[in-house]
């Protein structure tokens, strides 16, 4: 029987695959690095102007300071990079930021973490899908007024690429963070060429001037200190996404920790060039980026109606030679594709993440199950739907968003780095071999370093964001904590409740069974859960019928007595025309009379072939069932009739693969070789 649903799937995510096959996943370091790698490097189209935004706040005044702030992310990056070298080496089972703090911190220190990382990642889906947006607009305005469903739509692309697979998500999304690394690669050349010529670029909007915000105008002493670290800190964007490498060491190819470790150089020393060179021709070409529109002085019409463009637009435009040259368009397709691609870095480090949480009863255990391709699907989707829902309510406005960005990060940079330092003070504490322990010191200085620069990047993040909507980040995370303590909570007491203690004593059988079968006709489903009910060779047995009307109730015992049914009848009155009440009250009631018995409830329930035809049966039964199964002692036992319009033996469905999964596969084991003779 031909099954649309099912054939849509398949077309969309392919064919489901074994466990078995799990080792054909494994990604190679070129593949890793766009998979993992391209939210940090896509964030260099926008860490500039995130920079310049702030800073423009005061009208050109203080522009000087964006190459202070530049070094200063720089060397933060550094400093993260090589602290986050030392965690896939320490832990490689891909637990990250959060398996080093639990491990060294404590269960709830690292709850702070899982937390906060969680919220990041729905936050660089959406900031990143509404950037790459802000990019297609910047080179087609008119399209400015279908935003939200261009996001939307991304959303949608990118999580049926995920669906199909790590390994398939990163063939599809390599070339197009390759080309975006190339294509800036090929504008700062070019850049750097033109100037070495005497052929300065320069930017659309240098022509423009900026007003300052009231009371900008002249800020000095702290006030100056606070706008460069408001800019330090919305630079810090460049920053995101850097742990993901970390979480998805089990995703590598063998040996983990040394590809991971390889990728990780690879990708920060990519992005710090990229950065560097974007912010020099920023600087150079005059690029002025401001918050508001009507900041710009000698913009021609409506300046509430002027679209800007954004800083690597505009140094597209100046260093190739204007908005319609043909290298503008590969950089701003380059751009709008890695941007939205950068949300891949989301879609695998969530689902890893909450397989974790799951796995150590955090989550609900259905996030710890892979589904067709291997993927963690419900992961994938739950993020999916959680980061449309913001672009939607934020209608994919990057400058809103940005707001509620980065602080989940630096909190996780922050505890994984502490973390590091008591970890390398257990090493040197219990390792006595000096090979071991001169990496372990040099380790430490590394780690604790980084953890110093990052708390105070997290403070600087958390004074000047949280006014401007990043209290919801932080209510968010604070939430999702409270949630999994209670989630563990509940999954504890359920595993203490089930525990056995003494097989012998719990293992009672009860003195005697009570069977009633649920009867509202006499036709064949009825006859078929009767015999199956004898089957079952119960203490006594009846049946039950509900009187709701008069003349049916009458039909069904004359046709009882007409058949000699060997089941006594009981008729249950019904003077408000209730079916459910009445037989739950029955039950309940026999079995506050008879504390010993069991009682074995059967009822009759068609099986059909179509969704429409469930609706149009068995929905008396569905309500029974789900007050019968609170009532203690009462077994609830369906017996099945298949309708003609249903699946039968001889005509099997098609295996739907992912309907239900539980677990694991089992791990990929590499074969040995076989001795040479």
């Amino acid at each position: 029987m031909f099954n649309l649903p099912q054939a849509l799937k398949r077309l969309v995510i392919g064919r489901a695959m074994r466990s078995e096959e799990l080792g054909e996943t494994l990604l190679p370091k070129r593949l890793a690095l766009p998979i993992f790698a391209s939210d940090p490097l896509s964030s260099v189209a926008y860490a500039t102007g995130e920079i310049l935004l702030v800073l423009t706040v005061g009208g050109t005044a203080f522009l000087y300071l964006t190459p202070w702030v530049a070094a200063a992310v720089v060397v933060l990056m550094a400093v993260v990079v090589m602290s986050y070298r030392q965690v896939v080496h320490a832990y490689p089972s891909g637990g990250g930021s959060y398996e080093v703090v639990s491990k060294n911190l404590g269960a709830s220190a690292g709850l702070v973490v899982a937390a906060s990382l969680l919220v990041d990642y729905v936050m660089t889906v959406a900031v990143s899908v509404a950037s790459g947006v802000d990019n297609i607009i910047s080179a087609f305005p008119g399209l400015a007024d279908y935003r939200v469903g261009f996001a939307l739509g991304f959303v949608v692309l990118l999580t049926a690429m995920n669906l199909r697979g790590v390994r398939e998500s990163g063939r599809a999304f390599a070339a197009p963070t390759y080309l975006f690394i190339t294509a800036i690669l090929l504008m700062i050349g070019t850049g750097m060429i033109r100037v070495v010529f005497g052929e300065t670029p320069v930017a659309e909007s240098a022509a423009y001037g900026i007003e300052p915000e009231p009371g900008k105008a002249n800020l000095a002493g702290l006030a100056l200190l606070l706008l460069a670290l408001r800019a330090f800190a919305s630079g810090c964007t460049a920053l995101t996404g850097v742990e993901a490498i970390s979480n998805g060491v089990p995703a590598f190819r063998r040996p983990k920790s040394k590809n991971a470790a390889t990728t990780m150089a690879a990708m920060g020393l990519t992005a710090v060039v990229m950065f560097v060179g974007v912010t020099w021709l920023a600087m150079i070409a005059k690029v002025h980026y401001v918050d508001d529109p009507c900041q710009l002085t000698g913009v021609s019409g409506d300046c509430a109606n002027y679209t800007q463009p954004t800083a690597i637009a505009q140094l597209a435009a100046s260093v190739f030679g204007g908005s319609d040259s043909i290298l503008f368009y590969v950089v701003q397709a380059a751009t709008a594709l890695v941007l939205i691609l950068a949300a891949n870095t989301a879609f695998n480090g969530f689902p890893l993440l909450a397989s974790i949480l799951a796995q150590h009863r955090y989550l609900p255990r259905q996030l710890h199950t892979r589904g067709d391709r291997l993927a963690y699907s419900n992961g994938i989707i739950a993020l999916a739907v959680v980061a449309g829902a913001l672009l939607w309510f934020y209608q994919a406005n990057v400058t809103s968003l940005i707001h509620l960005y980065i602080l989940g990060v630096f909190t996780s940079f922050t505890l994984s780095q502490f973390g590091m330092v008591r970890h390398w003070n257990d090493v040197l504490r219990t390792g006595t071999d000096p090979a071991v322990r001169s990496p372990a010191r040099r380790s430490r200085v590394i780690n604790a370093f980084g953890g110093v620069f990052t708390a105070l990047v997290l403070v600087i993040v958390l004074a000047t964001k949280f006014t401007q909507g990043a209290w919801l980040a932080v209510l968010a995370a604070a939430v999702l904590w409270l949630m999994m303590r209670g989630i563990r909570r509940h999954y504890d007491a359920v595993f203490d409740e089930l525990a056995v203690e003494d097989a012998r004593a719990e293992s009672v059988r009860p003195a005697r069974v009570h069977g009633v079968v649920l009867v509202s006709k006499l036709h064949k489903a009825t006859l078929r859960a009767l015999g199956y009910a004898q089957a079952f060779r119960p203490d006594s047995l009846e049946a039950l019928t509900v009187a709701v009307e008069k003349d049916a109730t009458e039909e069904l015992c004359s046709q009882w007595s007409a058949y000699d049914v060997q089941v006594p009848l009981k008729v249950l009155d019904s003077p408000y025309r209730e079916i459910t009440k009445p037989v739950v009250q029955y039950v309940r009631e026999y079995r506050r009379n008879h504390p010993h018995e069991a009682i074995a409830v059967f009822i009759p329930e068609y099986v059909v072939g179509h969704w429409w035809e469930q609706l149009l049966h068995n929905q008396s039964a569905l309500w029974l069932k789900s007050r019968l199964l609170f009532t203690p002692g009462v077994m609830v036992i369906s017996v099945p009739w298949q309708l003609s319009s249903a699946p039968r033996a001889d005509r099997p469905a098609r295996r739907a693969p992912g309907a239900m999964r539980r677990g694991e596969p089992a791990p990929v084991r590499d074969v040995p070789e076989p001795e040479k003779l």
